[in-house]
């Protein structure tokens, strides 16, 4: 019984462990996967396209970039932009805020989510 609860722990901690080091993502491989979503936003100029630019993203409130159109479920979201906010966004747009206009479905390997925000983090001043 005892070798069956240390094993148990043993893979628990392996799997925490693979979660923190994918929650950290890969800001080179982040740049790769947001190639899915550059035909709408750009990082390093404050120019919005189909979507607002990301310029700045961590730690803005969602909804306001100057002089972009948003829907009303996102500029009254109340959400602020954050690691865990830009996750579940991420990962299903639609579902994360009901109404919002954003077309894409999302990305749906934690690794590429964790990649992209890492990408995000770097490439945006934040």
């Amino acid at each position: 019984m005892r070798h069956v609860l240390f094993t148990a722990a043993a893979v628990g901690a392996l799997l925490i462990g693979h979660q923190v080091q994918a929650q950290e993502g890969d800001a080179e491989a982040g740049k790769k996967v947001f190639r899915k979503c550059q035909a709408c936003h750009v990082v390093d100029k404050e120019q919005n396209r189909v979507g607002p630019h990301l310029v700045g993203i961590m730690g803005r409130q969602a909804g306001h970039v100057e002089d972009f159109k948003y829907s009303d479920a996102m500029a009254n979201s109340g959400i602020t932009w954050n690691e865990e906010t830009l996750a579940a966004y991420l990962a299903d747009p639609k579902g994360y805020i009901e109404g919002n206009k954003m077309a894409f479905a999302g990305l749906k390997k934690p690794e590429e989510i964790a990649d992209v925000i890492a990408y995000l983090k770097e490439s945006t001043g934040g």
